[in-house]
């Protein structure tokens, strides 16, 4: 039975994992908002489901994926947004808005508190003073903002894309969507059939109605931020348009494109409560969309349940899986811990990698193209690394070790998808899947290859100075591990920076301009070669390795991320405030850990000795 337990929890983890494939499910008594979840539009460049919206658009303004309603409960994303596009006075009642400065609350004259999620009803007063501020505000540099200007900047673009959104369908005082574009319609039919009879066009009446019509229409193309109203079949992404437009070129009743004709009957349906014609409405678009565009409606469909899944989410707590189960492996000494972890490792990896090529399926890219791609694929390529050691040393370090890595990357990227769609569009000099597939992906392995490094250091130090753990032969395998995969990230970090240099030369004309970015790889290799060549020369041994792998990591931190921040060069991606503090406490960390390799050694609880003698090695 313990031979069979690590295999009956691995069956366990699989299904838990696998059920989060199967859609939700809805009672009677609330909206069934499956079909109108895979319903696609396109929003800022990317034709992608309203579920994907929905939860982006939540993020950027709260944050988070979910609302919490007045009585305690959860509202989904999707449900936030089924209210915004066409119940938007319910909508303006749920508190989305995150307020996390004392100055903004003091501002409205709220008592000031740490956080406060606001509606859009009780800011709605203090627009005009939030509008005027964070213009204010925009005129700074964003690495120059005070706390009271960066929140106060967030809190108006947050509330400008909520407008947008609540706008994107109809105007927000729309009653009778359904009655209003048919009246228009039959209006546009009949002045065009007076003016071709030769006669009066339409009475003063119906005239003015017209002319109100067409100013709300002009109105809700210029501001809305979904294109909702897919083409016929044949159109391509260029062909999208906003219902206002769409409704613009109207000539009458029988020409009114199918997907107005269905927005306007799934937003009377909602605001009528009414569940059933609500389900059957949704059903109906999407399953025309799925027969005019099965191209876009098939990507969507999978996106949707892509979002459902959260496989990096699922990686995420099967990585610490692996890590404790791996170190508890150290303190009992069963096997089967040791067997679980790299089991449970081997299926984050899976899941990892499912999570990675169904990005790749979506965008159509290779699988590094932003920063937050980029930590999906350092902690993928940590996995892997660590898989290989663990099948050939099976002493729990590549489990442990790895699960770590996979952990914080994934935890990173958790946090840079809070500033909206991870899956957006290149910009031009990057929108070659080439070089993306090549340098991106060559340099970004060695960022793995580097944090894998750097953590087996830590491991190194934290067991030999904490615990009795690290025997001779384990410090061995150890600095054989780092010195194996240190080998490994030189050549991939050299290999990738060349690269770089090539494409560089055909964007931008210049092979090398000691950009930011550019001496930060440029830093990764001469540190690695400076390793490699300490040790060759015997300079440092197991301690001096160690120690050198750790500040890699530092320097790897930075050439990944603090360049980004410096605000010059080619490579520039903007200032992020809230990363600047964890950047800095990460290599913080980095400095301690190496302080305590220097410890003398008969302060380590673990006696480490080479050659059978009976001094501990001093380097």
């Amino acid at each position: 039975m313990k031979r069979l337990a690590p295999y009956l929890i691995l069956i366990l983890a699989t299904l838990w994992t696998v059920s989060s494939w199967r859609p939700p499910s809805y009672s009677s008594d609330e909206f069934d908002l499956s079909s109108f979840k895979r319903i696609p539009v396109l929003v800022g460049g990317r034709i992608k489901p309203m579920d994907t919206v929905a939860r982006n658009s939540l993020l950027i303004i709260r944050g988070k994926q979910t609302v919490r309603r007045a009585d305690g409960g959860r509202l989904p994303a999707a449900r936030w947004l089924a209210d915004l596009l066409f119940d938007p006075s319910k909508a303006d009642e749920h508190p989305v808005f995150a307020v996390a400065n004392q100055e903004v609350l003091g501002m409205f004259g709220w008592p000031q508190a740490d956080k406060r999620y606001c509606t859009y009803a009780e800011l709605k007063p203090h627009i005009p003073k939030i509008e005027e501020e964070g213009k204010l505000a925009s005129g700074t540099e964003a690495v120059n903002r005070t706390p009271f200007q960066a929140a106060i900047f967030n809190l108006r673009n947050s509330l400008a894309l909520y407008q947008r959104i609540r706008n994107s369908v109809h105007q927000e005082d729309t009653v009778d969507f359904t009655k209003e574009i048919e009246t228009y319609a039959k209006a546009v039919a009949d002045g065009a059939r007076g003016l071709a009879d030769g006669g009066s066009p339409l009475d003063g009446e119906r005239m003015s109605l017209l002319r109100t019509a067409v100013a709300r229409y002009e109105s809700q193309a210029d501001f809305a931020y979904l294109l909702m109203v897919a083409p016929p079949a044949g159109g391509g992404e260029g062909d999208w348009l906003s219902t206002g437009a769409a409704l613009m070129r109207v000539k009458s009743p029988e020409n009114m494109p199918t997907p107005v004709r269905a927005l306007a009957m799934m937003g009377d349906a909602y605001r009528a409560d009414d569940h059933a014609t609500f389900a059957k409405a949704s059903l109906d678009y999407a399953n025309w969309l799925n027969f005019v565009h099965p191209e876009w409606a098939g990507r969507t469909s999978f996106e949707l349940r892509f979002n459902q899944m959260e496989p990096f989410y699922h990686s995420m707590v099967l990585y610490v899986a692996a890590f404790l189960l791996a170190c508890l492996s150290w303190l009992f000494r069963p096997r089967g811990l040791r067997q679980t972890a790299f089991l449970l490792l081997i299926l984050a990896f899976a899941v990892h990698s499912f999570g990675m090529l169904a990005r790749m399926y979506i965008q159509g890219r290779p699988p590094v193209t932003n920063l937050y791609s980029s930590a999906i694929f350092v902690g993928w390529g940590a996995a892997l690394l660590g898989i290989i050691l663990e099948r050939f040393h099976r002493d729990g370090i590549g489990a442990a070790t790895s699960g770590m890595v996979g952990f914080i990357t994934l935890i990173v990227s958790h946090h840079l998808g809070t500033s909206g769609d991870t899956l957006e569009m290149m910009q031009a000099v990057l929108d070659s899947n080439f070089w993306l597939a090549t340098h991106v992906v060559v340099i970004t392995a060695g960022y793995s290859a580097m944090f894998l490094a750097g953590f087996l250091g830590i491991a190194y130090v934290l067991l030999g100075v904490f615990t009795r753990l690290l025997k001779p032969a384990r410090a061995k395998r150890l600095t054989d591990m780092v010195y194996g995969i240190t080998c490994f990230a030189i050549l991939f970090s050299f290999v990738g920076t060349v690269l770089g240099g090539i494409w560089a030369d055909q964007s931008w004309g210049r092979f090398w301009g000691w950009d930011p970015k550019e001496n930060g790889a440029l830093l990764i290799v001469i540190w690695c070669a400076m390793l490699l060549h300490a040790r060759w020369a015997g300079y440092i041994r197991q301690r001096g390795i160690m120690a050198m792998a750790i500040f890699g990591n530092a320097i790897t931190a930075f050439s990944w991320f603090g360049v980004n921040m410096l605000g010059v060069g080619l490579h520039t991606y903007g200032f992020m405030d809230k990363a600047f503090p964890w950047l800095v406490g990460f290599v913080v960390v980095q400095m301690l850990v190496i302080v305590l390799s220097r410890l003398p050694l008969h302060l380590w609880r673990s006696p480490i000795r080479i050659n059978g003698g009976n001094t501990a090695v001093a380097v």
